[in-house]
């Protein structure tokens, strides 16, 4: 996935500030959890070639398949999910870290978690797929160092 296919800030900080001026647009967690599928829908298909158990994200409850390509410099993540809420996290996720250097995706805590309420609103396996998530991220950019 490209960095085109997201608004393109500048930094992966500024992405998160804009998330966040987002979903304060969004008066109730109906509104903000239909924004979210609606995001989620932006994600391009995953080509059947990656959605293989090699590039299956374990620890969601949903099905979520990630790839990631490039190297310290610059890092893509491409990914889907089977569930539209899951696909709307990974949007979210990928607008903030991918297409980025690795030393800025580990540099940055994923703050917009807590600046939009997330964290309080999703189910304890959402929050673990979304954990997992973030960790494989963060993992991929520390072995790109």
């Amino acid at each position: 996935m490209s960095a085109a296919q997201f608004p393109l800030e500048s930094t992966a900080a500024a992405a998160q500030a804009e998330i966040a001026d987002e979903f304060a647009l969004f008066g109730d967690w109906s509104e903000r959890y239909q924004y979210l599928i609606d995001l989620g829908r932006k994600l391009p298909d995953l080509p059947e070639s990656l959605k293989t158990e090699e590039h299956r994200l374990l620890g969601c409850q949903s099905k979520v398949w990630i790839a990631a390509s490039g190297d310290a410099s610059r890092l893509d993540f491409r990914a889907i999910s089977d569930s539209a809420i899951v696909s709307g996290l990974i949007y979210l996720a990928l607008r903030v870290y991918s297409g980025r250097p690795a030393s800025e995706i580990l540099a940055t805590a994923p703050d917009y978690i807590s600046d939009i309420g997330l964290a309080k609103h999703l189910s304890p396996t959402r929050s673990n797929g979304l954990a997992a998530l973030l960790d494989f991220i963060k993992t991929t950019a520390a072995q790109a160092q």
